[in-house]
């Protein structure tokens, strides 16, 4: 009896501060690709094993800082920012070069990780820290020194090149801002700036990022070189129909038609296999899981967990939609992984954090209310 009673207090401290919702949609998820990922690797248990090794880590890290309070997080946010610039000055100086990209620092012969993955949750933390000091006198210099704040690791990141990543940290920064009571005129202003800025960044572009742009507003002019990835994920997800082909029988995935299949254009081995009904369940699973962290966010006690609860689950949509339509053919194609679903150890641990930082700004809003 006494170790049923030791065990049952084990439990409870184990999930006391996990949202059992949240917690339950993402490892549906995350189920969906470790299956996807074993047909999209032609069953290669050393990818699997290394996906669940991070799983593993991931979900370790999410109980973690589901357990520390939103003010503690808070305090965290400006060392983890300056570490993280450090990190990606680091990487342009000394960092591991991958297919002509330095985007990864390695540790000894058989770990690499990559920086730009922690500013996903540095750059928010660091500006919802900075927002909540000045609350209720929140001015444009603010928003200035915001916006440099955003500026930095965005631009080292674009070097490295990395657009796609680049693009998704600015996203976050400008959610941030927009929470924080940024006008969205101003926002839209903004953009329309920065579109009639295009032929000035034009030149700025590799050949590769133009090339895929010009590709997407014309699939036919390459479509055996920079239109192929587009191409055949679109075969790939227009032959699965309406149940799809099977559990490892996409023919697009196993004749090697299909590029990047675990990674970035997994939702084509997915869509192939399942099917349009299997593509709406997976839809259906991110938005309940965006629907929750929204709950979450209007349920926050502070401007601090506001805006991280807001800007966590407003890039889980964005990852999960660039992505998507990226595949489908909708967006160019910039280098974004399925969240939750893609192989890839940092951004599963990235996500997770997220995940935790949701579930601490929840847990701590229900012991302010009791």
């Amino acid at each position: 009896m006494n170790l049923i009673a030791l065990c049952g207090r084990f439990w409870t401290i184990l999930t006391r501060r996990i949202d059992a919702p949240l917690f339950g949609i993402a490892l549906a998820i995350a189920g969906v690709g470790i299956i996807t990922l074993y047909s999209a690797t032609d069953q290669s248990f050393a990818r699997i094993d290394n996906q669940l090794v991070s799983l593993a880590f991931a979900l370790v890290l999410m109980w973690g800082v589901a357990n520390v309070p939103p003010e503690t997080l808070a305090r965290a946010a400006m060392p983890l920012y300056v570490v993280g610039v450090l990190l990606l000055v680091a990487v342009a100086l000394t960092g591991t070069v991958v297919n002509g990209s330095r985007r990864w620092l390695s540790i000894g012969h058989a770990l690499r990780f990559q920086p730009s993955e922690l500013m996903k949750i540095a750059l928010p933390l660091m500006l919802a820290w900075y927002f909540q000091r000045f609350e209720g006198r929140i001015g444009w210099k603010d928003f200035l020194f915001a916006s440099v704040l955003i500026a930095v690791p965005v631009y080292l990141i674009k070097r490295q090149p990395d657009l796609g990543t680049s693009l998704l940290i600015a996203a976050s920064g400008c959610y941030v801002l927009y929470l924080a009571g940024l006008s969205w005129k101003v926002i839209v202003g903004l953009v329309a700036v920065a579109c009639a800025a295009a032929p000035l960044v034009w030149p700025q572009l590799h050949d590769y990022q133009r090339e895929r742009i010009l590709t997407f507003l014309d699939p036919s002019r390459d479509p055996l070189g920079a239109g192929y990835h587009s191409t055949q994920a679109s075969i790939a997800i227009g032959s699965g129909g309406i149940v799809g082909k099977g559990w490892l029988n996409g023919t697009q995935t196993h004749l090697d038609f299909l590029p990047e299949r675990h990674t970035d254009f997994i939702f084509a081995v997915f869509g192939e296999e399942f099917g349009l009904v299997g593509n709406l369940l997976l839809i259906a699973l991110y938005t309940i899981l965006v629907a929750r962290g929204f709950y979450i966010t209007g349920n926050a006690s502070t401007l601090f967990a506001r805006l991280m609860g807001g800007t966590v689950t407003l890039m889980f949509f964005t990852y999960a939609f660039i992505n998507m339509a990226m595949v489908s053919g909708v967006l160019p194609v910039v280098g974004v992984p399925l969240p939750l679903v893609s192989y890839g150890g940092t951004a599963l641990i990235s996500l997770f954090i997220g995940l935790g930082i949701l579930m601490s700004v929840h847990a701590h809003r229900k012991l302010v209310a009791g």
